[in-house]
């Protein structure tokens, strides 16, 4: 019988992470080398972690599926990243960043994670300052900041609109200064198919080598998750072509528990789809907001040029209907209030699946040279993907899928269901509720890894310093290994006629259509039937060309397909099972008058943590109550 413990220290909130860092059980420097921990992922997450790890004198064995950790997709966080420094003296805290975050997530998030990333964040953005990541810098040589979603504080540092390469660069120099001393070593071009346990902990992974095909056998301590989210489910997306859930769910079939899967951010600012042959979206950053104003005309179907509309013939809805905020709403409001324009008929372009993003004003006020400035890369960005120059006409936009807030359930220490088994940034769930804060992603990642893993495995792993390393030839790496082969054999087998990416775009539209940016209980029945269909066709006329032992990127698409029609169905009957309208979790049948999300906190303050089923049925749904000490839970309100 599985129960969940979060391990949510006593005490006060401030003080909850400082005193429970000083009751937390050590390892000395001699026994540390001793010990053995898997990473698997080097984005910024897992590189801040394996770095971090190594510097404090553990053996720590690094995977990425890329060649390098430099083409994680933490590189794609264009805006920023949040800490609670309040350089501008606008009355930001550490507790206004996380009541931003609790609120932002429509309160479904738990409190304590929640201050301990605020916490951490002022540490986080003086390391990168320290390592030498160049933030914007203000006239007098300081940190630059600038507003994001669902805050009315300065508090998001910057890199132009490059702040996820950026920091991943400097993490990733200090993860290359491990590998160089020997306490980190590294495997690129490696696919973690399964986590291997011995007596009910995690010890081990099973990869297979991408360039070869070989199947091999790693064994840890411990074993860290960094492997990112599952918005790739959705097939376009904003993500990587390589982002997957195939990681986390290995270890979902291993007994970790997988929680509030619904819960997947929609960005309110990708380039809307331009063919039927694109295989992902790209994003426009979210700081465009800071100066770009979001409007649609005010007549139906409009085709004239958006510059040769009047003022007073122009709707700036976010606006209009959020005036205390404007356009700086969060993510899942701006994202519904675009989709209702549309679908009421006022939506732009050849479609009618978008609205403008309009930087006049402000190059008027400012000059073309600071907006230039400011988001030079995204401007030039867009010009080359739609051949449109944005200093002189509006962009167009439309919301896409993102950022997934579900993800492994851990406890306070980061912790899984399975003993010995972690989970760091995107991967785990635990900080951004029903919606993600803009700007939190990095902080999040950059977190975890340099400022809470470090101190909370470490008590874990004070306890195996008698344990020794763990061979590889034994009946637990053979039975893991086999299931993998034995996986990667029936998909070679099937030998039919439809590609994988077939079956991915259909996946995706089915999510997409029935569990995307609304929801209701009868979409999401159809689309469960629907998965199920399409899942049998799958496995009886998917084509992988080539063979298992070689390169083979159809074989490594299969496999995460596969996944993906578990990941999906799950997404569904969690948003089946929450019978309320929750942050990017919007049912029709609970909204307000005013059409704005309708939470039900009598019955749905909670965690949802499943169980993985093994079959189509509704699987085994497990409830880690939500208790707020310190907000007071009321309707979520930008107006």
């Amino acid at each position: 019988m599985i129960k969940l413990d979060a391990k949510i220290p006593q005490g006060p909130l401030a003080d909850k992470w400082n005193n429970y860092k000083s009751s937390l059980k050590l390892v000395s420097p001699a026994n540390k080398k001793k010990l053995d921990v898997i990473v698997v992922g080097s984005g910024l997450s897992g590189s801040s972690s394996a770095s971090t790890l190594g510097e404090l004198g553990y053996n720590v064995k690094v995977f990425c599926f890329q060649d390098s950790p430099r083409r994680a997709h933490s590189v794609a966080a264009q805006g920023g990243i949040n800490a609670a420094k309040n350089y501008k003296n606008d009355g930001d805290s550490i507790y206004r960043l996380f009541y931003d975050m609790i609120k932002g997530g429509d309160f479904r998030a738990r409190e304590a994670n929640v201050y301990r990333a605020s916490e951490v964040s002022v540490l986080t953005i003086d390391h990168f300052a320290a390592m030498g990541v160049p933030l914007a810098r203000d006239y007098g040589g300081g940190l630059e900041t600038r507003s994001f979603g669902g805050v009315q504080v300065s508090r998001t540092f910057y890199a132009k609109g490059q702040t996820g390469q950026q920091c991943l660069l400097g993490t990733y120099s200090s993860l290359n200064r491990q590998i160089a001393k020997g306490n980190v070593k590294m495997y690129s071009r490696r696919d973690m198919l399964d986590l291997v346990m011995v007596d009910g902990k995690a010890r081990g992974i099973i990869t297979r080598n991408l360039l070869t095909g070989e199947i091999e056998r790693h064994s840890a301590h411990a074993v860290v998750l960094a492997t990112g989210g599952y918005g790739t489910v959705f097939y376009l997306s904003t993500l990587a072509l390589g982002s997957n859930s195939s990681a986390a769910w290995a270890a979902h079939k291993k007994g970790a528990l997988f929680a509030n899967p619904s819960f997947i951010q929609i960005h309110p600012t990708s380039i809307p789809v331009l063919n039927d042959y694109q295989s992902k979206l790209t994003l426009m950053s979210e700081s465009l907001r800071n100066d770009g104003r979001v409007w649609v005309p005010k007549k139906q179907a409009e085709k004239r040029n958006p510059n040769d509309i009047p003022e007073d013939e122009r709707d700036y809805y976010l606006e209009r209907r959020y005036p205390a905020f404007g356009n700086l709403v969060p993510r899942d409001v701006a994202s519904r209030a675009a989709k209702e324009r549309c679908d009421a008929g006022y939506g732009v372009g050849e479609t009618g699946l978008s609205v403008y993003l309009d930087f006049k004003d402000a190059i008027k006020k400012q000059g073309e040279k600071v907006i230039e400035d400011k988001y030079g890369n995204l401007f030039e960005m867009y010009r080359k993907i739609t051949g449109i120059n944005p200093y002189k006409e509006p962009m167009r936009i439309y919301p896409a899928g993102h950022y997934t807030m579900g993800g492994l359930w851990v406890d306070y220490n980061l912790m899984t269901t399975i003993p010995g088994l972690y989970s760091v940034g995107e991967s785990n769930f635990s900080d951004h509720g029903a919606n993600r804060l803009g700007a939190s992603s990095l902080m999040q990642c950059s977190g975890d890894g340099y400022f809470i893993l470090p101190y909370t495995i470490g008590d874990y792993l004070a306890d195996e310093i008698r344990t020794p390393r763990f061979a590889t030839d034994t009946p637990e790496f053979d039975d893991a290994e086999k299931q993998v082969r034995d996986r990667i054999n029936r998909v070679m087998a099937i030998k039919g006629k439809q590609s994988v990416t077939s079956f991915h775009k259909r996946l995706g539209k089915i999510l997409w259509d029935h569990c995307g940016m609304v929801r209701s209980e009868k979409g999401l029945l159809k689309a469960i039937d629907m998965l199920n269909d399409l899942e049998d066709e799958f496995w009886e006329d998917v084509m992988v060309p080539g063979t298992a032992d070689e390169y083979n990127q159809e074989l490594e698409k299969a496999l995460r397909v596969a996944d993906f029609f578990e990941v999906g169905r799950l997404m569904c009957y969690d948003a089946l099972d929450r019978n309320e309208s929750c942050g990017a979790h919007f049912r029709e049948e609970y909204q307000t008058p005013q059409g704005e999300a309708q939470r039900n906190d009598a019955e749905f303050a909670f965690v949802s943590a499943y169980e993985y089923s093994g079959n189509k049925e509704r699987p085994a749904l497990h409830k880690e109550p939500l208790v707020f000490e310190n907000v007071e839970l009321k309707e979520r309100s930008y107006k």
